[in-house]
């Protein structure tokens, strides 16, 4: 899926996000702006997780989008 969906819905997906990652704070969600890779390495920090792991968090969730996003 292309990330361009995240980043032109990034507010009505934001509080999707807040919910499925909930240790993430707003200001992380602000600066981030779509950006998958940021959002990527902000779960690996505050979780503890692997790079391949934060990653493919970020990765499942685009897939998870129904098609309500996909345009």
């Amino acid at each position: 899926m292309n990330r361009d969906i995240i980043a032109g819905n990034w507010k009505q997906l934001k509080g999707q996000m807040k919910a499925k990652w909930g240790d993430l704070t707003d200001d992380v969600f602000d600066v981030a702006e779509g950006n998958a890779e940021y959002l990527a390495g902000k779960l690996q920090e505050r979780y503890g997780w692997e790079k391949d792991r934060a990653q493919r968090e970020v990765r499942d969730f685009e897939r998870g989008l129904d098609d309500t996003w996909r345009h």
